[in-house]
C-alpha cells in the first residue's frame, strides 16, 4: 500500500521507529509539548494527532489511537507495516479488577486477554495468547524501580465493551487479571504478526468495585507517571 494512508498524512521517516499511543489524541499532544523537543507534527487526518521530537537525544514518535480495538487495530497495523516501526508502547487508562490497586498506580501489561474475534483473521488452529515483548517488560519494570513508582506486573483484560457488567469483571478477577481496557490485545496481535514490539502501560482512571474515578481532564494532563517509564524505552 503507498503512503500516506487514508488514516496518517505522515511520509516514509516522518515517524521514528518508537512510538508512544495514548487513546486520547489531545494526551499525545500533551506529552509532545511537555516532554519533547524539536517537536514536528506529521499527521491530523480525523484529529488523531501524530508528532515526531527528541528526548534526551533520541527521536520518538507520539500519536494517538482512538478507542477501542478496530481503532488501535488499524493505526498500529499502517506503523509496523508502512512506516517501519519498530516498538509502539500504549500509554493508556485502565479500570482496576484487581481491588489492590487504586488511581494513579501502574500496570505494566505482560498479557492481554480479549472477548474481541480480532484473532479470528489469522485462521489459527487455536486460541492465541497475546503477550508483550519481555525486553520492553524488564526495562518498564525496571524504570518504574527507579522513578519509585507503584505498579504491578500481569494479566491485562482487553474488553470490546465499555460498560461492562461488574459480575463479568468479578469473573476476571478470579483469573488473577489486573485491570480491563480496550487495545492491548489487538496491539500485541499486530506485533506478533508483524514480528515487531510492543508494550501496554496503563494508568488506574477508575475503579468499578469501589466507585473511584477520575475526570477527562485528569486523564489527559495527570496520568506522568506511565509516560515518564515509556520515555525510557525509546530505542536508537
Amino acid at each position: 500500500m503507498s503512503i500516506p494512508t487514508p488514516h496518517n498524512n505522515a511520509k516514509k521517516g516522518d515517524i521514528a521507529k518508537t512510538v508512544l499511543m495514548p487513546g486520547d489524541p489531545l494526551r499525545a499532544k500533551f506529552l509532545a509539548d511537555t516532554y519533547l523537543t524539536d517537536v514536528v507534527q506529521y499527521n491530523a487526518v480525523r484529529g488523531m494527532y501524530g508528532f515526531t521530537g527528541t528526548y534526551n537525544g533520541k527521536r520518538v514518535s507520539v500519536q494517538g489511537h482512538g478507542m477501542g480495538i478496530p481503532s488501535i487495530g488499524i493505526y498500529t497495523y499502517e506503523l509496523y507495516n508502512f512506516y517501519d516501526v519498530e516498538s509502539i508502547i500504549r500509554i493508556g487508562s485502565a479500570g482496576a479488577i484487581d481491588e489492590s490497586l487504586h488511581i494513579g498506580d501502574i500496570i505494566i501489561g505482560m498479557g492481554a486477554c480479549t472477548n474481541s474475534n480480532y484473532e479470528s483473521q489469522y485462521n489459527l488452529p487455536g486460541r492465541f495468547a497475546p503477550i508483550a515483548d519481555f525486553g520492553l517488560v524488564k526495562k518498564a519494570v525496571e524504570a518504574a524501580e527507579e522513578l519509585g513508582y507503584k505498579y504491578k506486573v500481569g494479566n491485562i483484560y482487553s474488553s470490546d465493551t465499555f460498560y461492562d457488567d461488574a459480575q463479568a469483571l468479578k469473573e476476571w478477577q478470579k483469573m488473577g487479571v489486573l485491570g480491563v481496557e480496550m487495545e492491548a490485545a489487538a496491539l500485541y496481535m499486530n506485533a506478533a504478526r508483524a514480528h515487531k514490539k510492543a508494550l501496554t502501560i496503563c494508568t488506574i482512571s477508575d475503579c468499578p468495585f469501589t466507585g473511584e474515578l477520575t475526570t477527562a481532564e485528569e486523564r489527559q494532563f495527570k496520568f506522568t507517571q506511565m509516560m515518564e517509564v515509556a520515555l525510557t524505552l525509546i530505542e536508537e
